[in-house]
């Protein structure tokens, strides 16, 4: 899905703030390289002691640190332009009473867009379940990777009962010719990604 582009909420500025400012992005970028990327997030007791004493909410807090989570999600996108051409792929793999059919590459000028199509037998389900559950269970947020030469992210998806198609865009392109790569699928239970659900779903190109 296209970002749609930034505007300033405001034209006011207190320049008596710029120093804090600048010092808490030296922060950031402090607190990013001790922790490797890799910062988590605070226990709720550290959030409650922190908005007490600084006099915050312990919302805004969550919603801070719960941002700095997610860093790859601001990252300048690459939207696919000057389409090529498709490549078919047609594999597909089974597990859990759920078919993962890995369709086409979307070829273009400046990147990939890799199809995957989910299907199940609705008719099986409890009917009783709360819609929002059933939904939730079966559209789970999915990873794609391919490597360290490759950077992916989700794309649109669209749905029906007992189907659902994904779309991931990959950077730089990939080739003509896939053989040799590993397309791996890494299932969570939320689009923050921070809790896996164990399942992966792996094509090995021949």
């Amino acid at each position: 899905m296209k970002r749609m582009p930034f505007e300033r909420p405001t034209e006011h500025y207190d320049e008596k703030i710029f120093p804090i400012d600048e010092q808490i992005c030296a922060l950031l970028k402090q607190r990013k390289d001790i922790s490797n990327n890799n910062p988590g997030f605070p226990p709720p007791e550290y959030i409650s002691e922190w908005a007490k004493k600084y006099g915050l909410y312990e919302d805004l807090l969550n919603s801070v640190f719960g941002t700095l989570r997610m860093e790859d999600e601001f990252k300048p996108r690459v939207e696919p332009k000057n389409f090529i051409k498709h490549v078919p792929i047609l594999q597909s793999v089974e597990k859990d009473e759920r078919l993962y059919t890995l369709t086409f590459l979307r070829q273009y000028e400046n990147a990939t867009v890799v199809q995957l199509n989910m299907d199940w037998d609705d008719k099986t389900e409890d009917l009783d379940e709360d819609p929002h559950l059933r939904h939730m269970r079966h559209h789970r947020a999915l990873e794609l990777r391919l490597g360290e030469n490759y950077e992916c992210r989700i794309d649109s998806g669209s749905g029906s009962d007992g189907h659902f198609r994904q779309n991931f865009i990959v950077f730089p392109p990939l080739p003509d010719d896939p053989s040799g790569l590993t397309f791996v699928f890494k299932e969570y239970h939320d689009f923050s990604k921070g809790k896996p659900t164990g399942l992966e779903i792996v094509f090995r190109l021949n």
